[in-house]
């Protein structure tokens, strides 16, 4: 919530969310908000220009694009989320888990993660289709697969930033269980980075998604989605030259919120790049664990672990 807070204060970050609120809301219900069957074909009303029966015009098979526009919000949508969602619980739980647990978890996790980055996005979820078949959710767990590199290397590396941190050091020397300084210390920290990865992940797999469905993979034609009606609209630029426009732009928009979110999100956190649990550790720690008076001070002695940071009945191993 912290991190709603700030970056909902910077203009930018508010700019952005409007444009995905109406995204969301598109996706949520753009069925119901279809003025016409998205599916529905009309001979007669093929390759019509924008009116006020068909907003946007209609295609080649004389269905609305507006409605099928919306329509194809929800499929394009959901299907970026769920590789991304995919991707996360495959990467960041073990980035975190082979920076506390371990050399072999470690090296394992880092070969895994290396054979996976150099796999080309759209190679793969070809042959992960083919091997599995032609549908949403095999391509998207494709794509998920590719993208948990991504997470692990960030959440990687800001857990690792957290374990030289002192107040994490003098909390395991308190005998605080590993399981409890990483839920108390290590993931507020780490949650910051994870959510500018995931807004700029999100973005990414959209576009990805798009390549996918406008070569025909993963949502098979007639179902409307921002890829596919961007390959149809290619086959009749002579009649409907802006055609294209549109699902691009819808594409464009959201990809650009959503990186512009993410920027919004690292501006107010101090997150990315991997680096934040690092930097809010050099912060936290110098109030965590005090350090000597000098001598002629009044107290000589260092400070002990404020409660405040590291109760004294923490539980233990």
């Amino acid at each position: 919530m912290k991190t709603i807070s700030r970056s909902w204060r910077l203009r930018s970050a508010r700019v952005a969310l409007a444009a995905l609120a109406v995204v969301a809301l598109c996706a949520a219900l753009g069925g119901v908000l279809a003025p016409h069957d998205p599916l529905a074909q009309h001979p007669s009303d093929m390759l019509q220009g924008p009116s006020l029966q068909h907003p946007l015009g209609t295609d080649y098979l004389g269905r609305d694009v507006a409605s099928r526009l919306l329509a194809g919000t929800g499929l394009s949508v959901a299907g970026a989320l769920e590789s991304v969602g995919a991707a996360m619980v495959i990467g960041a739980l073990p980035g975190v888990a082979s920076a506390w647990f371990g050399r072999a978890l470690e090296w394992g996790a880092l070969r895994a993660a290396d054979t996976l980055m150099i796999m080309p996005f759209t190679v793969f979820a070809i042959a992960v289709v083919g091997a599995l078949g032609n549908g949403m959710h095999q391509a998207m767990l494709a794509l998920g697969l590719l993208f948990a590199p991504l997470y692990f290397r960030v959440t990687r590396a800001a857990a690792l930033g957290l374990k030289q941190a002192q107040y994490v050091e003098a909390a395991e020397l308190m005998g605080a269980s590993r399981r409890w300084v990483l839920r108390v210390h290590v993931w507020g920290k780490v949650l910051p980075t994870v959510a500018v990865t995931t807004a700029q992940a999100i973005g990414q797999a959209l576009l990805v998604v798009s390549s996918l469905t406008f070569l025909g993979l993963g949502v098979q034609p007639p179902a409307p989605t921002w890829g596919g009606m961007l390959a149809s609209d290619l086959g009749y630029l002579a009649q409907q030259p802006w055609a294209p426009l549109i699902p691009g732009a819808a594409i464009m928009i959201t990809v650009g919120a959503l990186n512009i979110l993410a920027d919004a999100i690292r501006d107010s956190t101090g997150a990315g790049g991997g680096t934040a649990g690092a930097a809010g550790g050099a912060s936290v720690s110098r109030a965590a664990v005090g350090t000597p008076k000098s001598p002629g001070s009044s107290a000589s002695q260092p400070h002990a672990v404020r409660t405040g940071e590291v109760p004294a009945d923490v539980p233990t191993a």
